[in-house]
């Protein structure tokens, strides 16, 4: 439990590097020939795990500051059996699925917290057409081991339950030796990660072709990851965070974007000014950005007028349920916000009230959020659980602290 009082922040920010992009470059360097070199990564939880499961598969990572090298295992090093601890990474574990079927013997998934209980039946039906050992343990902790090897051939996926899928598929199936197809069958939600996946596959000497609708992607097999020498740039969910807290009256200076940014959550800067405007009611659209959705909230619960936030249901499937976790704690701040299906709707006020204890949910987004929420307090709050940040953004707090934030450290257990 930490005690944060109702300061106003000041300073410059650096955003950190999109751990969206991160966990991408990570793989494509690790299935590569040769060695490549990535800088500007930060050593959080999900990434550390990226990094673990490739090593898993062969390649060998190595640290230096900000920068690693990785000599990539070039899908030559025969494997018997691999365990791939995924700690809370969904990503890891839905980019990782597909891919160990490149490597001979059975590929064991473990991980922590809600991560076993978020959907994987996409693979599972998947596995079971082309008749793959799929097996799943009966607790609610992740238990998933695989084995077999993935067919080139027709794909048919769904595109609005996690783009994530998609891309575990765009990573592994240039890979095999003959063409394939993924034809997308509902309307595909997260577009702006299937961006990021193409750049980085591009990036490291990996052609996919897709219409213009994202409905069919065309991938030719028998392709090879070239090593490369790759920068991961800014992350606009992080910098989401630090960009709320400037409208909300902190003089806080962000760097380290990149305006021309293919990362859907660049979107917050739009959204952003839409609050700002004097518009009395408002439609937010959340189905592209869920991420920044509750950092979106705490902004629109300060903003003039009504918000609407909708399309909101893969909030539910996160590190927690962060359409019921975000109406409680702000509400308990004294927001005006409550849940409609699967919207928010917000009454904007002029300030929160404060006073009171609130909860991560262990969500890092939950955390982080609730930190900027308290600049705009008349009391402290004391929030449970804020170690959750290690999971995307481990120095937050000493970057909150360094631009004016104040913890009381006696109470943080």
């Amino acid at each position: 439990m930490i005690k944060i009082e109702p300061n106003k922040l000041k300073g410059t920010v650096t955003v950190p590097p999109s751990k969206s992009m991160a966990h991408r470059a990570v793989i494509c360097a690790g299935l590569a020939t040769g060695q490549s070199v990535i800088r500007n990564i930060q050593l959080s939880d999900d990434i550390i795990a990226t990094m673990e499961g490739m090593r898993a598969f062969g390649a060998t990572i190595e640290q230096a500051g900000n920068t690693l090298t990785i000599d990539g295992c070039g899908l030559e090093t025969a494997r018997t059996s691999q365990e791939i601890d995924c700690n809370e990474s969904g990503s890891t574990l839905r980019f990782f699925v597909p891919l160990a079927t490149l490597f001979e013997g059975p590929t064991h998934f473990v991980g922590r917290g809600k991560l076993g209980q978020r959907p994987l039946d996409t693979y599972r039906e998947l596995f079971s057409l082309q008749n793959l050992r799929y097996e799943s343990g009966s607790s609610e902790n992740l238990d998933l081991t695989i084995e077999g090897q993935l067919s080139s051939g027709n794909y048919e996926m769904r595109g609005d339950v996690s783009s994530q899928f998609i891309t575990g598929m765009l990573l592994t199936l240039p890979l095999l030796d003959g063409n394939s197809t993924i034809d997308i069958t509902t309307h595909l939600e997260s577009k702006g990660y299937i961006d990021l996946t193409l750049s980085v596959l591009s990036a490291f000497g990996i052609i996919i072709k897709h219409d213009d609708d994202y409905k069919t992607f065309e991938i030719k097999g028998n392709q090879r990851y070239q090593a490369q020498d790759y920068t991961v740039e800014g992350d606009y969910s992080q910098a989401a965070f630090w960009l709320s807290a400037q409208l909300l009256g902190n003089p806080v200076e962000v760097d380290g974007l990149d305006q021309e940014s293919l990362q859907g959550d660049r979107e917050i800067v739009s959204i952003l000014e839409q609050l700002h405007s004097d518009e009395e009611e408002r439609i937010i659209d959340g189905a592209q950005v869920p991420d920044i959705i509750p950092t979106v909230a705490l902004a629109a619960s300060l903003s003039k007028g009504k918000t609407k936030l909708i399309n909101l249901e893969r909030l539910r499937i996160k590190e927690s349920d962060r359409l019921v976790a975000t109406q409680k704690e702000l509400s308990a701040l004294g927001a005006h916000i409550e849940i409609v299906g699967d919207q928010l709707h917000i009454e904007g006020v002029s300030s929160l009230r404060g006073g009171a204890e609130v909860w991560s949910h262990k969500d890092h987004r939950m955390a982080m959020m609730l930190a900027v929420a308290s600049t705009v307090c008349e009391k402290p709050i004391q929030l449970k659980d804020s170690e959750c940040v290690k999971k995307s953004y481990p120095d937050f707090w000493e970057v909150f602290k360094e631009v004016g934030g104040e913890i009381n450290e006696r109470s943080m257990g």
